[in-house]
C-alpha cells in the first residue's frame, strides 16, 4: 500500500494495493502489521458503514472525550471528505484538508482524534465505512457547523444548492463556541 501525507501531517492518505483478474478486483482494505508499519498504531474498536443520497453533507463531527480516530472508505460512489484540526496546541489548528475518494479508486483516509471529519456525498448514492478507536460516547459527540466562515472550508456543493443536513448537523457550532482539544 501507498501512504502520503496531507497538507495537515497527521491526517494519511492510503491507497492499498488492488489486485485485479477476469473475475474482479480484491482489496485488502485493513491488516494490522501493515497499517502499524504506516503509522497507525491504533487499535480499531468499531466499525460504522453510512448510506447517503447525493447533496448530503455528514458532519463535522468529533467527541471531545473518548475521541476517536477514524479510517475512512467509500464502498458505493464518491465523496468528498474533509477534517478540521481542532487541537489548539498544533500548527495546523483551525485548518482543513478535503479530499475526493471514491469506490472506483479505493482511497482511504485516516484522521486521527483531535479532527472534525464529515463528507460530502457527490455521486447518486455514497456508502462510507469506517473504523474507529473509540466507541460512539452521545454525550461527547461535538458538531462543527459545515459552513463556518472562520474555517472556510471549500465544499465543491453540486450546482451551489445548499447541501442536506440532519437536524443534529445544522445546529452545529462555529469554531470559535466550541470545546477544542488541547
Amino acid at each position: 500500500m501507498k501512504v502520503s501525507t496531507t497538507s495537515l501531517a497527521d491526517v494519511l492518505v492510503i491507497e492499498p494495493e488492488v489486485h485485479t483478474d477476469e473475475r474482479g478486483i480484491f482489496v485488502e482494505t485493513y491488516q494490522q502489521q501493515r497499517y502499524e508499519q504506516a503509522g497507525i498504531p491504533q487499535r480499531f474498536v468499531q466499525d460504522n458503514h453510512s448510506g447517503s443520497h447525493q447533496g448530503a453533507l455528514r458532519g463535522l463531527h468529533y467527541q471531545i472525550r473518548h475521541a476517536q480516530g477514524k479510517l475512512v472508505h467509500v464502498v458505493v460512489g464518491e465523496v468528498y471528505d474533509v477534517a478540521v484540526d481542532l487541537r489548539e496546541s498544533s500548527p495546523t489548528f483551525g485548518q482543513w484538508v478535503g479530499l475526493q475518494i471514491s469506490a472506483k479508486d479505493r482511497t482511504q483516509i485516516w484522521i486521527p482524534p483531535g479532527f472534525a471529519h464529515g463528507f460530502y456525498v457527490l455521486s447518486e448514492w455514497a456508502e462510507v465505512t469506517y473504523k474507529v478507536t473509540d466507541y460512539y460516547s452521545p454525550e461527547w459527540d461535538r458538531t462543527l457547523i459545515w459552513d463556518d466562515s472562520h474555517v472556510g472550508i471549500a465544499w465543491p456543493l453540486l450546482d451551489g444548492k445548499p447541501p442536506s443536513l440532519s437536524a443534529k448537523d445544522a445546529r452545529g457550532k462555529r469554531l470559535d463556541q466550541l470545546e477544542l482539544f488541547e
